[in-house]
């Protein structure tokens, strides 16, 4: 009984139990009139919508646009924060230039920016595209230039010794012993990005899964609402179940080194 009881604990079935649990709330909660149904419409009610919008292509369409921005941005932001990254790590008079404004931009918060951008960009996808490009970078670059400075100075001067030099030794030796630490900022990137892209669309759009959220609150149609909200929860828990998944083929090398480390 314990050994069974054990396993349910370090496996995935309690937080599945947990979130049927309030699931169950949710819907009593709607049944029972607990909260009022015009904020809070009974669960239930929630998947029918959600599955008329999938079946009518309505939120497959709001989806893809959204994606589309998303992803644009998203690999525009993890481009250019390894590369940058790479360079400030690797070369002192890098980091002096970047790091003061590096540190200067990146505690205001992306959404701040999002006037700034209307401004010069407009409210098509540029400015989307370009939103979460920016957000996405940050972590991306600081993460890459951690990893960059904890190689073992070791395996730099052993592949210098072979011959090993510039942007070979960038390539061959720095970048994948960075790895791990790139992984970990493109995970938190995709987190950001998806937020940062569902605000902007609710500031200016026309179209995306954030313009529909809003515009739906606004026509008080508090079932869609829900749906669009649900939606973005599952879109973000199957990203992430991806990346993961992603990360642990790329890195299997990096996790098979570790557990031998630890055994």
């Amino acid at each position: 009984m314990k050994s069974m009881l054990r396993r349910l604990a370090m496996g995935p079935t309690l937080g599945i139990a947990l979130i049927l649990l309030l699931l169950l709330l949710w819907e009593m909660a709607g049944l029972l009139k607990w909260v009022s149904p015009l904020s809070l419409p009974r669960m239930s009610a929630v998947a029918v919508t959600l599955w008329e919008l999938l079946v009518s292509g309505e939120l497959l369409r709001e989806l893809a646009a959204s994606l589309w921005r998303m992803f644009a941005g998203y690999f525009i932001g993890v481009a250019l924060g390894v590369l940058l990254g790479l360079l400030m790590g690797s070369f002192r008079p890098v980091y002096n230039l970047f790091e003061p404004i590096t540190e200067i931009l990146r505690p205001i918060p992306s959404p701040a920016y999002v006037p700034i951008a209307i401004l010069f960009l407009g409210i098509d996808d540029e400015m989307k595209i370009f939103m979460v490009a920016f957000s996405a970078f940050f972590p991306v670059l600081l993460n890459t230039y951690s990893g960059v400075r904890s190689v073992d100075p070791v395996q730099i001067q052993t592949a210098s010794t072979f011959g090993v030099k510039g942007a070979k030794l960038l390539w061959q030796v720095v970048l994948p012993s960075a790895a791990p630490f790139i992984f970990t900022g493109m995970r938190v990137s995709l987190a950001v990005a998806l937020i940062v892209m569902v605000i902007a669309e609710m500031v200016a759009a026309s179209n995306g899964i954030g313009y529909f959220v809003l515009a739906a609150q606004r026509g008080f149609k508090t079932r869609e609402m829900f749906a669009g909200i649900v939606t973005l929860a599952v879109l973000g828990y199957f990203l992430n179940r991806l990346f993961l998944l992603i990360e642990n083929r790329v890195l299997a090398w990096h996790h098979g080194a570790t557990q031998q480390q630890k055994n």
